[in-house]
């Protein structure tokens, strides 16, 4: 296999896996773990550059991106911080609902 065979062929895996990541991350449905068009939109270059070593696995994805939350571009960053009080605030309803 020649070098550029072997780069396109690794280009179609990455493509492949991000691919198989973008598809799972707009199916779930757990607010904790969900993520808005928004933030695929903004986050999904700070994903590849941060935590491409956790594709494809979601919640290893989503723990990266917060660790390293202080990498991340300002854009994605503004996202991760509205997601979050989103999903803090409806922790706080289904609380005082119970």
């Amino acid at each position: 296999m020649t070098r550029y065979q072997t780069i396109a062929s690794l280009l179609k895996t990455t493509a492949s896996l991000f691919a198989l990541t973008a598809t799972a991350i707009a199916l779930q449905t757990s607010p904790g773990l969900a993520f808005s068009s928004e933030a695929q939109q903004m986050c999904t270059g700070d994903a590849m550059r941060l935590c491409s070593s956790e594709i494809p696995d979601i919640t290893r994805i989503r723990a990266c991106m917060v660790q390293k939350k202080a990498q991340v571009s300002p854009g994605c960053r503004a996202v991760m911080d509205r997601e979050h009080a989103a999903a803090t605030a409806a922790r706080k309803r289904e609380a005082t609902a119970q």
